[in-house]
């Protein structure tokens, strides 16, 4: 995606708003002209297998804001079906996100918000996924961050996507 400057707002080709500055390994915006880590493309259309093994490298190499994304696109792209599934994902990849910056408070909420909606899933998952052993990760390092506000370490506390260590 290539981005313009048009009045003082980051623009795409097709002139909507994009944020373009450089970001972090935790996704926060960094100043212009800054290194920084490459961002996911949007909108990449991948099976779940697929989603569930990028999302899980992006979690190994501490970095849950770009796993979140890639969540997103399964979420926006995937069938009906799996939406809820894909967009809990999202919350708790943002969940470790807010807690690995130190917001205690919304990383706990996410995190739990994204376990609900984890706990709801029946069935089989896609992609080789386990719901349930999410949901354990992601009420376990909520009721941690509520515990001590102290930023985790986003790599150290990946979730195991698939429930094997």
């Amino acid at each position: 995606m290539s981005t313009s400057r048009s009045g003082g707002r980051d623009r795409d080709e097709e002139g909507r708003a994009r944020n373009a500055r450089p970001r972090d390994g935790l996704g926060r915006p960094l100043p212009y002209g800054s290194p920084g880590v490459e961002r996911q493309p949007e909108g990449v259309v991948r099976t779940p297998a697929e989603t569930v093994t990028e999302a899980q490298e992006l979690l190994d190499a501490g970095r849950p804001f770009h796993a979140h994304e890639v969540f997103e696109d399964a979420w926006k792209s995937g069938p009906d079906s799996e939406r809820a599934l894909w967009r809990a994902l999202a919350q708790v990849a943002v969940g470790l996100t807010h807690a690995a910056r130190g917001n205690a408070r919304g990383g706990a909420r996410l995190l739990r918000r994204g376990a609900d909606g984890l706990a709801a899933w029946h069935g089989e998952a896609p992609g080789g996924l386990d719901p349930a052993a999410v949901t354990r990760w992601a009420r376990q390092l909520a009721a941690q961050v509520d515990d001590d506000a102290t930023p985790v370490e986003a790599a150290t506390y990946a979730p195991r996507l698939r429930g094997t260590a």
